[in-house]
């Protein structure tokens, strides 16, 4: 499998959601997030997008969001329970398996993920890092936990203009649970858990000494 050409079609998938926001419907809103969705062209899903503003630089914030191995996700995001490098490609893509614990009250069962993950920087200080599913001979589906498969997703941290304390943050989920779950409780899973994930990455930005 051509991981770094697949890698580097996420970034540019991501990169086109951000920019075009034709078609997004508001699903959840609060005073410091904004949750919508479309339909993915992916998979029989829709895509879900986060955006919200995060007191703290982008240093901190992409800190305590950069997909590295005992990094700080783990800490913070009830979403991911452990977080793997299965294979460094290159050194900013790799392969990384993800567990999650099971959610909504144990509706959903623990899942496993296999994704390539490409970090990307750009000129103006944006970093985004960029995921899509994989398979790899090393990472076969395991016993325990349901195979889920995530197409382009990430978060992307854009540095505000005056404000060198404060991150516009993206975040574009589109997961396929597997399994067998009705699509109801997918549907309001996601809205709510990318609201908790903006409220616990901001106190885990406000929790970091100053970098």
């Amino acid at each position: 499998m051509d991981y770094e050409h697949k890698a580097k079609a996420v970034g540019d998938c991501l990169m086109g959601y951000k920019t075009d926001e034709s078609g997004w419907k508001v699903c959840k809103k609060s005073n410091d997030v904004v949750v919508s969705w479309r339909p993915s062209s992916e998979f029989p899903g829709n895509v879900y997008k986060g955006e919200g503003v995060i007191s703290g630089s982008p240093e901190k914030v992409w800190e305590c969001l950069k997909p590295v191995p005992n990094g700080m996700r783990v800490k913070w995001d009830n979403n991911v329970k452990r977080f793997e490098l299965v294979e460094q490609i290159t050194e900013h893509i790799s392969i990384c398996r993800t567990v999650t614990p099971s959610a909504a009250m144990g509706i959903i069962a623990p899942r496993d993920f296999v994704d390539v993950i490409l970090i990307k920087q750009y000129e103006d200080g944006t970093i985004s890092s960029n995921a899509t599913n994989v398979s790899h001979p090393s990472c076969p589906p395991q016993s325990g936990y349901v195979r889920g498969f995530n197409h382009p997703c990430g978060c992307i941290c854009v540095p505000i203009s005056g404000e060198p304390n404060k991150t516009q943050v993206f975040s574009f989920f589109q997961t396929d649970l597997g399994g067998f779950l009705p699509r109801s409780v997918v549907d309001s899973f996601f809205p709510s858990s990318m609201a908790e994930f903006y409220s616990n990455l901001a106190k885990a930005v406000k929790s970091l000494k100053d970098l």
